[in-house]
């Protein structure tokens, strides 16, 4: 299976994730957040520091749970547009061509 490469928004998802992650974590170790998670330290280093941009909903889960995050705080975070970006779909001709 060929996988496709992720998009700038997707990266900077995924960097946005690591960041909240890493600012939920505090003090705590990484050790002991991943085995309250049931993954492994290298996954989470690997989602806090952005090189999994995209990692799978379970996990993403999983984390959040042993952090105390909910996923509707997980999910407005990284969701959220940076000032100054465009959100998908507010282009008015992306609208048009939607609407047609």
């Amino acid at each position: 299976m060929v996988r496709l490469p992720l998009t700038p928004a997707e990266v900077e998802r995924g960097q946005r994730l690591g960041a909240l992650l890493r600012r939920a974590r505090g003090e705590r170790s990484m050790l002991d957040t991943a085995l309250a998670a049931g993954v492994s330290p290298e996954t989470l280093r690997k989602i806090e520091t952005g090189r999994v941009a995209t990692p799978a909903f379970p996990t993403i889960a999983a984390i959040s749970d042993a952090l105390g995050l909910s996923l509707d705080a997980v999910w407005a975070e990284i969701s959220r547009p940076e000032p100054g970006t465009r959100t998908p779909g507010s282009d008015h001709h992306v609208q048009e061509r939607l609407a047609s």
